[in-house]
């Protein structure tokens, strides 16, 4: 196998594909299966639950495959000069060119490489632009726990013919509508893992707005294509926790804030914020909000952020990370937080966009 490609085309492809590669994995999966045929490119790397794909145009010189270390072989052509690098590779090694620049690497047999299958037909698409934006909204609010995998994934749900992305890690959740866009699988509902997703977000903001993203099914596995590369996972199974209990039907208390000015002041109040045991106190009233934050280690600050506020004078309490995430993912210049007292969940969402809520849950006020 030999091909010969442009520097910064290739590491795109490369590092995609590497992402994919568990830093845990022994052996040939811990390599990129590169295949060379014509002038094309098909380089991929798996964990078995994770597969990427990335497909390049190339000048083919010889046509063939081999199994090269990921992350080794993608950051050596990130640190060659920019301009042509030629790969030449047999079943034990790989060798990359470039200017005064020769890498002579270990490789592993293609043979070793995990059979992976090869994804069906396109069985619908979702606009990139929209997906985008909407994975940056729920995303962040999965869980990170491997103890819980019901939690580590996006829930692709039907609501009403509409399709809804979920994610909570029990402290918020965060739900997204896309308007317009029919469920992925009907009443079937997917759990995809974030991970996946927060890679597919990744590939996807390099494509255009109006460009659209392909989705392939199977029983145990769904693909996204974007572009010239596939992302393709296993999905999670069981089932999820039914989140429509937990949204209360209305607020009394409703607190009107640009998002900016909340996001900067939340941010300077996190400075003092050293663990999880330190909250932000918000103290709303008609004017708008006070933020205090206290640290019996630091000190202390306070801040005050104007705003419209409607209801009964409270003081709540989160995890200020937690809030900045939610105030984070609103669409648009104007936020609105809703709440009931202090000790129940708050609802965060854009002032004229109902299609994003951000649920969260108050700390206790020491």
């Amino acid at each position: 196998m030999k091909f010969r490609s442009e520097r910064d085309t290739l590491v795109e492809a490369l590092s995609a594909a590497a992402r994919a590669v568990s830093t845990r994995a022994v052996g040939a999966t811990t390599g990129l299966h590169l295949v060379v045929k014509g002038n094309e490119l098909t380089t991929t790397g798996t964990d078995l639950d994770l597969t990427v794909r990335a497909v390049i145009e190339v000048i083919g010189i010889d046509d063939g495959e081999s199994v090269v270390p990921a992350r080794l072989v993608a950051d050596a052509v990130r640190h060659l000069e920019p301009g042509a690098v030629t790969i030449e590779a047999s079943e034990e090694k790989v060798e990359i060119a470039a200017a005064r620049s020769r890498f002579s690497l270990r490789a592993f047999s293609p043979g070793d490489f995990p059979t992976l299958p090869s994804a069906g037909a396109t069985t619908t698409t979702v606009p990139a632009g929209e997906l985008v934006e909407s994975l940056r909204q729920v995303v962040r609010a999965s869980s990170s726990d491997d103890a819980r995998p019901l939690l580590t994934g996006v829930l692709f749900t039907n609501e009403e013919g509409t399709l809804r992305l979920v994610a909570t890690d029990s402290y918020r959740l965060a739900l997204c509508d896309l308007p317009g866009r029919t469920a992925i699988a009907g009443d079937k509902d997917l759990l995809v893992p974030s991970r996946a997703l927060s890679e597919l977000q990744r590939l996807c903001g390099g494509l255009a707005d109006d460009a659209e993203v392909g989705v392939v099914l199977s029983e145990t596995e769904v693909t996204f294509s974007a572009g010239s590369t596939t992302i393709s996972s296993r999905l999670i199974e069981g089932a999820y926790p039914d989140y429509r209990q937990l949204i209360p039907a209305s607020y009394p208390n409703r607190l009107h804030l640009g998002k900016e000015s909340v996001l900067a002041a939340l941010r300077r109040a996190r400075l003092l914020v050293k663990d999880n045991t330190t909250s932000v106190r918000l103290t709303m009233h008609a004017s708008g909000v006070d933020l205090k934050v206290v640290s019996h280690d630091l000190g202390d600050v306070e801040e005050t952020v104007d705003g419209d506020f409607t209801g009964e004078e409270l003081t709540i309490a989160f995890n200020p990370t937690y809030l900045i995430d939610g105030v984070d993912a609103v669409s648009g210049d104007e936020v609105v937080i809703e709440t009931s007292d202090s000790a129940r969940p708050a609802m965060v969402h854009g002032a004229e966009q109902a299609s994003f809520r951000y649920l969260l849950m108050p700390v206790r006020v020491q």
